[in-house]
């Protein structure tokens, strides 16, 4: 049992987390009774890992890697020892460099830097960097990753001959503190080292060895620790802790159970406005110009994080990763100093394979297990976080960087996926990460045979996009139907009443693209209208589909990659993939991209593509034409990714804008009949900068609440269901379509500057040709009137009760290109938008 004492100064007595091994296998720690220094099992609990060099693990309290602890405790801990260390060093502490390991202690030796004040930082790393040359490297006896490298870019930061301060979590053996004492000291001598810990628990005869090493070498050698002692290891310990360990590991022991990953919502990713040029951590050097800049912006760094927890977010874990300790610890003191949250705890994940039983005089009570997601230099394995399940944090903020944001981490057995069922909310918060670039030196001597690296400025490396989302997850179509290159915005509010998101839009010149309309429900007269709009047309629907689908497998690719531009096209990419199935067996993939008027295509969702298929494979896939401004639109934006055909395919062109289509009749395609309940119950694409960081897929949400009204895969089989029948017809018409003219005439074009002309609007954008447009129009703005084509019929029914509904006049016409045009005029919507996504204003 050990004391604590709670804030009311009571004292009561808790167990210690290293009750249970002490009682199995006689381990024990023995204090060295200094005076002033916290008592160990204050400090330290036990656990067992499988290590065939050591059985027992010493748990720290404060070190914030296996228990989750109070950030400012952590950072206290680390930061006081460094003010000992710069009061030992007196003026020499000017000229010191810090050094930390690998991977335990690199936020350790981060805060002894940050205590003694204008000392570089460097932490040995076991990820190889392609084109950093190595400064020294050394092993680490007992461990089971043993390989240390040391990468600073600067290649004279060890070269120096000021005090050198080597930072470990626990100073054991001081085997490793030697084999790195002994490998720099041959390439730079100095007089002085510091050894710093947070515990030392040497035995007498390593004491005695590490005293006649620094004889040996002639220099200096001091050590700094919270608290010192030893541990008491019973013979046979390391044989009865492994069969410990096997029994347990049968028993399945580890604490609570996972809940099923696909009930929880997938993570919301946060890219943090990191200051340029700040490394991420001490891999390759931290210097003080860079600490300065790092405070500077820890305050807005703090906001951001507080902004995405959004109100009373309760008890907050921010989890490191590995090596990357540092940086997640300071956002962590951050928020907790902003008082943002309830509490907040911060941990990291590790290599180490321990042990966890769920008991309370043992210090790893809980263990999720992952893959690694860094693609790491020694190979897949995998990799651990303790005591985040069964803890009740109400939100796990996983900091990343960018090297490790992989398809692995977002895996359905990844770390997102694992940490999910054990918290309300998963927020995945990504730093740059840092990656030096070297040039050669040009040569200034005729006879030198060979050329230093000199700096030149650090590059960031490219972050790697997460995988597509998937249903069940992420809508309501079967995971093979369609891969979402979006990421999910579900659990944030941006839907407004149509009139108050157009003043809002017109008020703050913001962009449609911004908010979302309130989702429309229909009612039951207009899904009576669906149904039978449906069955009408299904016929002609698959026929158009199999026409399109067919001319793309002549004419663009005999393994198109169909990408479909959300959310209209995603229903006809769909369908379009289940006829290549039907008709040929092909297994086409089939992904959903966001494409925004005014703002192009989602970038990263290309780089996605590009990484992941032949660009030249990939078609993109819409609804229809009206204008054809999206056409014009994807063309532009594709200038910059050369490679793709820019191209759309539809399943109707009434506009005459593409080559490559299933009809040019403008007929009621059923689908723009609804909204999300007939595209996999996704919302429309957003665009907003505080939501869609430079890395970021743009976003959508999952309607999940509206599965009662969804009729996606419905519709889906409905059409599919009449392929069999247009298959002949099909057939003649591409026929006859692949040896036609097809080059567009844009004569959809001409008709609507006609109309906007004759109808004093002077704004071709406000002019919404054909029925998938019209349909739009009703559902989403604020319309002025609809032209109606003379005699038109079914096709036009859905549309009239629309606008019976909303109290637009319907004008018959003669001549119309359409079967009808949705007009909006500014003068009656203010929130009217053009070209550019913006609001237009009445002329």
């Amino acid at each position: 049992m050990t004391a604590k004492t709670t804030e009311k100064g009571e004292t009561i007595d808790a167990v210690w987390s290293g009750t249970w091994v002490a009682e199995r296998l006689g381990v024990r720690l023995e204090e060295a009774g200094d005076p002033g220094s916290p008592r160990l099992d204050e400090l330290l609990g036990l656990a067992l890992r499988r290590n065939p060099k050591r059985a027992h693990l010493l748990v720290s309290q404060v070190l914030g890697k296996h228990v989750p602890q109070s950030p400012r405790a952590v950072y206290a801990a680390g930061h006081g020892l460094g003010e000992r260390v710069r009061a030992l060093l007196g003026d020499e502490a000017a000229a010191a460099v810090v050094l930390g390991y690998a991977e335990t202690a690199t936020g350790l030796g981060h805060c002894v830097a940050d205590g003694l004040g204008a000392a570089p930082y460097l932490h040995s790393t076991r990820r190889p960097v392609p084109g950093v040359e190595p400064a020294g490297g050394f092993e680490e006896a007992h461990s089971h990753a043993t390989s240390h490298l040391l990468l600073p870019q600067d290649p004279k930061l060890l070269a120096g001959s000021g005090p050198l301060v080597l930072v470990d979590d626990e100073f054991s053996t001081g085997n490793t503190v030697l084999n790195t004492i002994r490998d720099l000291h041959a390439r730079h001598p100095r007089r002085h080292y510091v050894v710093v810990a947070l515990v030392d628990m040497r035995s007498p005869a390593d004491r005695e060895r590490l005293t006649a090493f620094a004889a040996e070498i002639g220099a200096r050698v001091d050590l700094i620790a919270l608290a010192s002692g030893t541990v008491h290891l019973p013979e046979g310990v390391l044989a009865k802790g492994q069969a410990l360990v096997e029994e347990y590991e049968d028993r399945g022991a580890g604490g609570p159970a996972p809940a099923p990953a696909a009930a929880a919502a997938p993570a919301r990713r946060i890219v943090l406005d990191w200051p340029a040029g700040v490394p991420d951590g001490g891999r390759h050097g931290f210097t003080p110009e860079h600490r300065a800049r790092l405070e500077a912006a820890l305050p807005a760094l703090a906001r951001q994080l507080a902004d995405a927890l959004g109100a009373g977010p309760g008890r907050v874990l921010v989890l490191g990763n590995e090596e990357l300790m540092y940086a997640p610890l300071r956002l962590a003191r951050a928020l907790e100093e902003s008082g943002a949250a309830a509490e907040v705890r911060f941990s990291t994940t590790t290599r180490s394979p321990v042990l966890a039983v769920d008991d309370p005089g043992y210090a790893i009570r809980s263990r999720l297990v992952f893959p690694a997601h860094d693609a790491p230099a020694d190979g897949p394995g995998d990799r651990y976080a303790y005591n985040v399940a069964g803890a009740g944090f109400d939100t796990v903020v996983a900091v990343v960087d960018s090297h490790g944001d992989t398809a692995a981490l977002h895996g359905p057995d990844g770390l997102l996926a694992r940490l999910a069922p054990h918290t309300g909310r998963v927020l995945l918060a990504l730093v740059p990460a840092y990656v030096p670039s070297y040039a050669p030196e040009p040569c200034r001597d005729d006879h030198c045979d060979r050329r230093e690296p000199i700096m030149t400025e650090p590059i960031m490396t490219e972050p790697i996009l997460p995988e597509p989302l998937r249903g069940p997850a992420f809508s309501s179509y079967a995971p093979q139907d369609c891969g979402w290159l979006l990421q999910d915005l579900s659990d944030v509010a941006l839907e407004a009443p149509t009139e108050e998101r157009e003043e809002a839009i017109q008020a703050g010149g913001a962009h449609y693209a911004e908010s979302l309309p309130v989702e429309y429900q229909p009612s039951p007269r207009y899904q009576e209208l669906y149904r039978s709009a449906l069955t009408a047309s299904a016929a002609r629907m698959a026929r158009a589909v199999g026409t399109v689908t067919e001319t793309v497998l002549a004419e663009r690719s005999p393994s198109p990659v169909l990408v479909s531009l959300a959310r209209a096209g995603t229903p006809v990419g769909v369908l379009m993939r289940r006829w290549a199935q039907y008709r040929h067996g092909l297994d086409l993939p089939h992904y959903a991209v966001s494409i925004v008027r005014g703002r192009g295509i989602d970038p990263n969702a290309l780089r996605w593509l590009a990484a992941h298929h032949d660009p030249s494979d990939v078609v993109f896939v819409d609804g229809w034409t009206g204008k054809g401004a999206i056409t014009r639109e994807l063309a532009q934006a594709l200038r910059e990714f050369p490679g793709f055909d820019p191209e759309i395919v539809v399943l109707a062109d009434p506009g005459s804008c593409v080559s490559t289509y299933g009809t040019r009749e403008d007929f009621l395609i059923p689908s723009a009949c609804l909204n999300s309940t007939v595209s996999g119950l996704i919302s429309r694409t957003v665009l907003r900068s505080d939501l869609v960081g430079p890395a970021d897929f743009h976003g959508a949400k999952f309607y999940r609440e509206l599965a009662g009204a969804d009729v996606s895969t419905g519709f889906i089989d409905t059409v599919a269901a009449r392929f069999d029948e247009v298959a002949e017809a099909v057939d003649a018409e591409v026929k006859e379509l692949l040896a036609t003219d097809r080059t567009p005439t844009w004569e959809g074009w001409a008709a609507v500057e006609r109309i906007s002309e004759e109808y004093g609007i002077h704004d071709v954008n406000l002019v919404k040709p054909g029925v998938g447009e019209t349909t739009r129009v009703l559902l989403r703005r604020v319309p002025w009137k609809i032209l109606a084509q003379r005699g038109a019929g079914a096709d036009l029914d859905h549309v009239r009760l629309l606008a019976e509904q909303r109290g637009v006049p319907v004008e018959e016409v003669d001549g119309l290109p359409y079967t009808c045009v949705g007009l909006i005029h500014p003068r009656f919507t203010r929130g009217a938008t053009g070209a550019d996504g913006k609001a237009v204003t009445s002329k």
